[in-house]
């Protein structure tokens, strides 16, 4: 829990495994004790490709520790805070092009951004490729970012009919993306220079397009039913609805859900709670009979250190 003023952020993370062999998303949040800021970071590795899991690895590492070092000056980030976060992205894509010239059996990786960062009741992000991001306000759910892919452009051809909904839904180019971290130059990246304003009530989810196995109409009933949980809570709830859908198909899976709140009378100046996650059950959390969530988190003068996990077992 991040006491900001009158604002406080509720954070969990989760990463799921899947139906896949291999775990290719890579997700890390960072929600400092005491400060007015705090940022996620999500990587989906591209799926299909050479060493994808070691591309989102790259990209989440190289923007977090970008992300890390401009926060030791809050005011100038802020100031700055478009370009802070589109040289974040090309300093990603520039270490994917280094790995993949250097280690010729990884050319062809590449992955997904996006990086939500909150200072305050503002939230900025930059976004490559179709990882969401998506806004819970009043039970309506919207993706705030662009969708780098052609399922934008499919679904327009069924607004103006000329494809039908089925063909849409189930067209082998949907997923294949317009833009993505791989080295070269990057067609689009989504990276608004005005914030989008926060208010008390808001959930945010930064997820892997794993999650959207489930649809927006059905996220949005989860989250108006668990709107008053924790984010733990909220999280595990998503897992274990992608769990009930018993798709065989399901991708790897990675999110990280954030609650925005006010308090009545919040100072930096006063003693901060501990977390309620410290001492709360849903510290381990049973996702059926062959997934468990796991979060932890350690508070100290410096802050809060939170890790997320969801050990999978798959079946022989």
């Amino acid at each position: 829990m991040l006491s900001l003023g009158k604002i406080h952020y509720d954070v969990a993370s989760a990463i799921s495994l899947g139906q896949r062999e291999f775990q290719e998303d890579a997700i890390i949040a960072d929600f400092p004790l005491g400060t007015e800021l705090g940022f996620a970071v999500l990587a989906d590795g591209m799926g299909g490709h050479a060493a994808g899991d070691i591309a989102s690895k790259i990209v989440v590492t190289e923007v977090f520790s970008e992300l890390k070092l401009q926060s030791g000056d809050p005011k100038r980030m802020e100031r700055h805070m478009s370009k802070v976060l589109m040289d974040a992205a090309q300093t990603a894509n520039e270490c994917v092009g280094a790995h993949s010239s250097c280690y010729p059996g990884t050319r062809g990786m590449g992955a997904t951004l996006v990086a939500p960062v909150l200072m305050g009741d503002r939230l900025y992000w930059v976004s490559v490729g179709d990882s969401p991001l998506f806004l819970f306000r009043d039970g309506k759910l919207v993706q705030l970012n662009e969708d780098h892919s052609m399922a934008p452009q499919i679904d327009y051809l069924v607004r103006s009919g000329v494809m039908e909904p089925a063909v849409a839904m189930n067209h082998p180019d949907r997923n294949c993306l317009t833009s993505v971290l791989i080295g070269q130059q990057i067609p689009q990246i989504d990276c608004p220079k005005e914030p989008v304003a926060l208010v008390d009530g808001d959930i945010l989810i930064v997820a892997s397009d794993g999650l959207q196995f489930l649809d927006d109409d059905e996220i949005a009933e989860l989250l108006v039913d668990q709107g008053d949980g924790t984010s733990a809570e909220i999280t595990s709830v998503l897992l274990r609805c992608l769990e009930e859908l018993a798709d065989p198909d399901q991708d790897n899976v990675s999110f990280c859900v954030i609650k925005v709140q006010k308090t009545a009378n919040a100072s930096l100046e006063a003693p901060l709670p501990v977390p309620e996650i410290m001492d709360s059950p849903q510290l381990v959390t049973t996702l059926g009979k062959k997934r468990v969530l796991t979060i932890m988190a350690a508070a100290s003068d410096n802050g809060m250190s939170m890790m997320c996990r969801v050990s999978s077992e798959k079946s022989a």
